[in-house]
């Protein structure tokens, strides 16, 4: 689909379980995957777990990425390895952000105002 001036963008899409969040992974095929239930059972629990994972991975690789731009010579296979492994952790952790922002906004007796 493209705009008014010929750029391409992708349409909006609602997701297939309104209400559900996603789950820290992702089909073969790259499309989110969705947690059904209440959030006690024992693949949220997982989805937490592998969510924690997530994190803690992209902690070291930003300590890795300071370590490596911090160094006078960096082949550029180099710089090219670290950015597609930021990329990864990057829209890891978006995915994450995502899905605990959805939960916060359902949260009964949550208030998101700041006060």
């Amino acid at each position: 689909m493209a705009d008014q001036r010929g750029r391409a963008h992708e349409p909006r899409r609602t997701p297939p379980h309104p209400g559900r969040p996603p789950a820290a992974w992702t089909s073969p095929e790259g499309r989110p995957c969705y947690l059904l239930g209440d959030g006690t059972g024992y693949v949220s629990r997982l989805a937490d777990e592998i969510e924690d994972v997530q994190l803690g991975m992209a902690g070291e690789l930003l300590g890795h990425a300071s370590e490596l731009l911090a160094e006078r010579r960096v082949t550029s296979a180099e710089l090219h390895y670290l950015a597609r492994r930021l990329t990864e952790s990057l829209r890891d952790v978006k995915r994450i952000a995502e899905s605990r922002g959805g939960r916060l906004v359902r949260s009964p007796g949550h208030d998101l105002g700041g006060n």
